[in-house]
């Protein structure tokens, strides 16, 4: 069936260069993935509150490897792409990324966390700021958002520090161990509002 308007983003937008690294403030890069990160991705989703608001636990180094492989991937299939946030040594301190891209809308969700020994220094907020300016500005995607559960205010004072305004509430949206959550809409668009 016939599309009676262009998709925003033509297909291969993502997969028709290497994912890049991208600067962030202070010294920290967002940088693909790599397969001696497994270590670091283990003990992050060892934190109970990476498990509660990301739904999933990692046990194993392989179960680790295997979350670090699929990013290359997603991103050739261009539904989604990660980056993981280290610091001068090249350590990862915490991840950024985008989830549900769709090409034809120039639309996708941020996600992000950070390891508990690097909390408190901005390193979210920088992060979604970098990923979102690569994203609005060198790749042209209209429309960029974040969703979290109610109750997760880190996530939303990130959302909110970084211009995602509020948007609304969707009821019982998202299931946690601890039961459904209401979630928290944000949005940002390439325009900047």
């Amino acid at each position: 069936m016939p599309l009676l308007v262009e998709p925003a983003l033509p297909d291969g937008t993502l997969r028709g260069a290497s994912q890049p690294r991208l600067t962030a403030y202070n010294g920290l890069v967002l940088r693909p993935w790599q397969q001696d990160d497994a270590g670091a991705v283990l003990m992050a989703f060892a934190c109970p509150d990476i498990q509660r608001w990301h739904v999933r636990r990692l046990d194993t180094l392989e179960e680790a490897a295997e979350w670090v492989g699929q990013w290359a991937g997603r991103w050739e299939t261009e539904t989604a792409a990660s980056w993981a946030v280290v610091d001068g040594d090249d350590q990862p301190l915490g991840q950024v990324g985008l989830r549900n891209i769709s090409l034809d809308e120039g639309s996708a969700s941020l996600s992000y966390w950070v390891t508990p020994a690097a909390r408190g220094r901005s390193i979210a907020a920088g992060s979604v700021e970098a990923l979102s300016a690569w994203a609005f500005e060198l790749i042209g995607f209209n429309r960029l958002g974040i969703q979290h559960s109610t109750v997760n205010t880190a996530s939303c004072r990130v959302a909110e520090r970084t211009g995602y305004r509020a948007e609304g509430t969707l009821r019982q949206a998202i299931k946690h161990a601890d039961g459904w959550h209401d979630w928290h809409l944000h949005g940002r668009l390439r325009t900047g509002e």
